[in-house]
């Protein structure tokens, strides 16, 4: 088991200006890391890394845009000058756009640029610096969407396990060089995107609802370990084994709970 030391480590965390990364931002400086704070939200980004230095902590922030090539380059970039070394990636940034089938070409060529592209992106520049010093740790926000689905929201269940899909092709390849690959995969969370998901909240919130700071914790606890899942909320252990072992059983009560948002939602 490797275990992953966050006093004095540096580390980033992306989408940081708000939600579930401010929270992990916030957690990991607590525990003694130098963190990045990054966001396309410059504002909000300072904003978090004032936060934390006010509480005591280290942190600062750099703006950056998780969907280009540049953008991400320019973030690893201005976190190697900052921190010395990069030795832990948060890969939280994540955007959801689009419902059902009418989703924009737009509106899918963004999720697949901010919630999987952009890792592809920052893993090609961190892991051979990983792999040359024989240690690295990089953490996806996946969402439980990324191991189940989420219903009326086909670009972000797709992306979202195309980034759990890339997270364990990672660790497959590059666990024996030093490098863990984990993934946070959170059910219902109170963020700004959970408030926006109208009748979905019914979905989302089944089990519970928990706080950004709870997958903050659960997420920094795992620093302890090298397990690959992060799972917040504990069920979707069990839905993600009935999907694998029962498939049929699990997409014939998803259609039901499908019947059931489009009967909220009115629609014939």
């Amino acid at each position: 088991m490797s275990r992953f030391e966050p006093r004095g480590s540096g580390i980033v965390v992306t989408g940081a200006g708000n939600g579930i990364g401010a929270a992990l931002a916030r957690e990991l400086a607590a525990r003694g890391a130098r963190v990045v704070v990054s966001d396309i939200d410059a504002e909000g980004a300072r904003d978090v890394a004032a936060e934390i230095a006010a509480a005591g902590g280290c942190a600062v922030a750099v703006a950056g845009d998780a969907a280009s090539e540049d953008g991400v380059t320019a973030v690893v970039d201005a976190a190697r000058t900052e921190l010395g070394s990069i030795d832990a990636w948060y890969a939280n940034a994540g955007v959801d756009r689009g419902r059902g089938l009418p989703t924009t070409e737009a509106d899918w060529e963004t999720s697949l640029q901010v919630n999987l592209l952009a890792q592809v992106r920052a893993a090609r520049l961190l892991v051979p610096l990983w792999t040359d010093r024989g240690t690295g740790r990089f953490v996806v926000t996946a969402s439980a969407a990324g191991l189940l689905t989420m219903l009326d929201a086909p670009a972000y269940s797709v992306s979202k396990h195309a980034a759990v899909a890339f997270a364990e092709w990672l660790s497959i390849t590059y666990r024996h060089r030093g490098v863990v690959v984990q993934a946070i995969c959170p059910q219902g969370v109170r963020t700004r995107m959970f408030d926006e998901a109208g009748p979905l909240q019914d979905l989302l919130g089944r089990d519970s609802v928990i706080t950004a700071e709870q997958v903050a914790r659960a997420a920094a606890d795992a620093l302890a370990g090298d397990d690959f899942l992060i799972l917040p909320h504990p069920q979707v252990r069990d839905y993600y084994r009935t999907r694998a072992a029962a498939t049929d059983d699990w997409l014939r009560g998803m259609n039901r709970l499908q019947q059931r948002l489009e009967e909220q939602e009115g629609v014939r």
